[in-house]
């Protein structure tokens, strides 16, 4: 029996900018070309840019067909533009609003509609203002949030605090897309669904946890952006601490409506808070270097020669609750690494009372380049005797699981249409990530001394290896 699709209005703020024409559209395309998406949905463009449908049309040709890399047919593309409508809205201009208020209410069959606010978070509060003035606030309205949502804890509670006034909290979906990542949302059933798993993610059996998200690529063209965030902001009040919590959390009663982000509201309430003591011991910032051919951090465009802002953070992590107290959570990140990879290492303890010493089993869940779950095991070497030797048992969940795996945008977006809330941000969670953090920014704030280096196309600098090495452990690549 095929499930009914969601009739829907896609209004994107912001609709000519990067975002859209990269992401959005694309995915809404290979949604389309799937079958995913109601017959008569309507995705809605508006910007400040003085355009019509047609104009709008021919921009969406020539900068988003481009990024549609799979899936691709001429008439499928032919029939999903058929969708797209474009108003002239700017975001300060009330009369604006009464003409884009007046073009959704015109269709009576729409179940949902879905403000996609891919504009600088100052535009938000006016924004969600004057949607509520023409009424595009109702029950059937949900509003999604592009990030950054804030720079620092004050800033992120003002901008809930201004959307609040006008939605309630149910309708508010805030976008990190690591949520939409399958190889992270994989880790619920790999958890919970196979009963030689979670007896064994504890304390008593795990010796320390890894999260890393390494990127190969410098700031490139962006340094001006990158060097007023750096890699903290960027990366680890977000992405790095989703991975946290859906590493560590406790099995949820249910997979819908809340139930899932309350276990993972549990985890970040159990994060031990960082003194600045704890920042100086246990947290490591460092900026990439020039090294060969490549050009050092503070060399790119448009970064002062005096910046401090790290490209690399390292935070040793502690969780206080039953299941995990006393585990080192090594939590990392870097611009211009050795290589690509979004990662999370469950090293294993040794079996004191085992035959074979030395042998510890590790589990490597990897989100990029490529979508694997890897045991490390022990196995008899051939030959006589009982030498062992480690081997990988790995799962590609690309080969293993039969099916079209749709882009981390594509899924989020389709969950918004549905109204399934589990892989969005609630605030509560978003703010609770931001205090956690905020220590370390007042610690650099204060600090008058400069990140660490590391070579550009290395994996980090000397001190985050030495962060490990101090309770007898290393990172992945240097392990044996």
């Amino acid at each position: 029996m095929s499930q009914k699709l969601t009739n829907f209005d896609m209004v994107i703020f912001g609709a000519t900018g990067d975002l859209a024409m990269r992401k959005l559209l694309p995915c809404l395309y290979q949604a389309h070309a799937a079958g995913l998406l109601n017959a008569e949905g309507r995705i809605l463009g508006v910007s400040r840019s003085n355009l019509d449908t047609e104009g709008f049309l021919k921009k969406v040709e020539s900068d988003s067909k481009i990024h549609v890399k799979q899936n691709f047919s001429e008439a499928l593309w032919d029939s999903f533009v058929k969708r797209i409508q474009y108003l002239k809205v700017d975001v300060t201009d009330k009369s604006d609003f009464d003409r884009l208020a007046e073009r959704v209410k015109a269709r009576q069959n729409t179940e949902n509609v879905i403000i996609y606010l891919s504009t600088a978070p100052t535009f938000f509060a006016q924004a969600c203002e004057n949607l509520a003035d023409v009424g595009l606030n109702g029950d059937n309205v949900r509003i999604v949030l592009e990030k950054p949502l804030g720079t620092d804890l004050k800033s992120s509670q003002e901008i809930n605090t201004d959307v609040a006034q006008y939605f309630k909290e149910s309708q508010v979906y805030r976008i990190d897309h690591y949520l939409g990542k399958e190889s992270l949302q994989n880790l619920i059933p790999l958890r919970f669904g196979n009963v030689f798993f979670e007896p064994v993610w504890n304390k008593q059996f795990v010796k320390s946890v890894q999260i890393t998200i390494a990127e190969q690529l410098g700031v490139e063209e962006r340094g001006e952006f990158y060097d007023a965030t750096g890699a903290l902001r960027d990366m680890v009040q977000n992405h790095i601490i989703q991975m946290l919590c859906f590493t560590a959390m406790e099995r949820p009663q249910s997979l819908a409506g809340d139930d899932v982000r309350d276990e993972k509201m549990k985890v970040l309430k159990a994060l031990k808070p960082l003194t600045s003591a704890d920042v100086d011991a246990n947290v490591i910032r460092a900026q990439y270097t020039a090294s060969d051919s490549q050009a050092g951090y503070l060399q790119e465009h448009n970064v002062p020669a005096d910046s401090r802002t790290e490209t690399y953070v390292a935070i040793k992590a502690e969780i206080d609750n039953e299941r995990w107290a006393g585990v080192p959570f090594y939590l990392r990140t870097g611009k211009r690494m050795a290589g690509k990879t979004a990662e999370i290492v469950l090293n294993f303890r040794e079996n004191p009372q085992g035959l074979f010493p030395n042998t510890p089993n590790r589990l490597v869940i990897s989100l990029q380049p490529n979508e694997t779950v890897s045991a490390r095991v022990f196995m008899k070497e051939p030959g006589n005797g009982m030498n062992v030797v480690a081997t990988e048992m790995s799962i590609d969940l690309a080969k293993a699981i039969e099916g079209r795996r749709a882009e981390a945008y594509e899924l989020l977006l389709r969950e918004v249409i549905d109204g399934r809330v589990n892989l969005f941000n609630r605030r509560d969670e978003l703010e609770a990530a931001w205090e956690w953090v905020m220590p370390i920014m007042e610690n650099w704030a204060q600090s008058s001394t400069p990140p660490h280096g590391y070579a550009a196309s290395s994996w980090g600098p000397e001190a985050a290896r030495e962060l490990l090495a101090k309770d007898g452990n290393a990172w992945l690549e240097d392990q044996q």
